[in-house]
């Protein structure tokens, strides 16, 4: 049986708990056996290597410099990470080597919660086959995002609410490999609700399972 380990805090904004326990539901689909903390803390684990995926939900707050090491030296050794939205690429704002890790930090979201559309780059992709383009309505990231992933699906920003980004171009979901362990990442997510937008849930439990070891 699997193993993996979600750790949720931070702002409650996100919802955390609420997400947490939609992530531990799937997981629990799939036969994974899941524990949740609420602590950065549990990173500094020497054993945190014996999961096979992990899924921080822990916007912005801080991270110990020995449990970020620690935590980045699981998943070079091979151990999973997959995340959502601010959960996962707006956490740790101080730590450059948990955003080396993770491939992207979060910016801007130019108008808050707003209506965009979700392009679909990589179809081909196990993740992503099946699914179209589609409509979204959240806080649509601007991301400082790292050359080296692989993007699945971007979105387009209008120009509406910050002129000077007009028609840029914006990764939405990727993955990558930071070390021997697969790095999975999706910009949608806000709050709990959004699991209920069927492409965003299943990209979602796909990028997990293709992250976990």
């Amino acid at each position: 049986m699997k193993k993996a380990l979600i750790v949720w805090g931070g702002w409650h904004g996100h919802e955390p708990e609420l997400c947490a326990h939609i992530v531990e539901k799937k997981l629990h689909q799939h036969d994974f056996e899941v524990r949740i903390e609420t602590q950065t803390s549990v990173f500094d684990d020497p054993d945190l290597n014996q999961f096979d995926l992990i899924v921080p939900i822990y916007t912005m707050s801080k991270i110990e410099k020995t449990e970020c090491a620690n935590l980045t030296a699981a998943v070079r050794s091979g151990v999973g990470l997959a995340g959502f939205h601010g959960g996962m690429c707006d956490a740790f704002r101080d730590s450059v080597d948990y955003q080396f890790m993770t491939g992207g930090q979060w910016v801007a979201h130019p108008g808050g919660i707003i209506d965009f559309r979700v392009n679909i780059t990589r179809p081909d992709d196990p993740v992503m086959q099946g699914l179209s383009d589609f409509d979204y309505t959240s806080e649509q990231y601007y991301m400082h995002v790292d050359p080296v992933n692989e993007v699945l699906a971007t979105t387009t920003f209008s120009g509406e609410h910050a002129e000077w980004v007009k028609d840029v171009v914006m990764p939405v979901v990727w993955k990558r490999r930071h070390g021997h362990g697969r790095v999975f990442y999706s910009a949608l997510g806000h709050v709990s609700a959004e699991f209920q937008v069927p492409e965003m849930s299943t990209l979602f439990e796909r990028g997990m399972l293709w992250a976990a070891r």
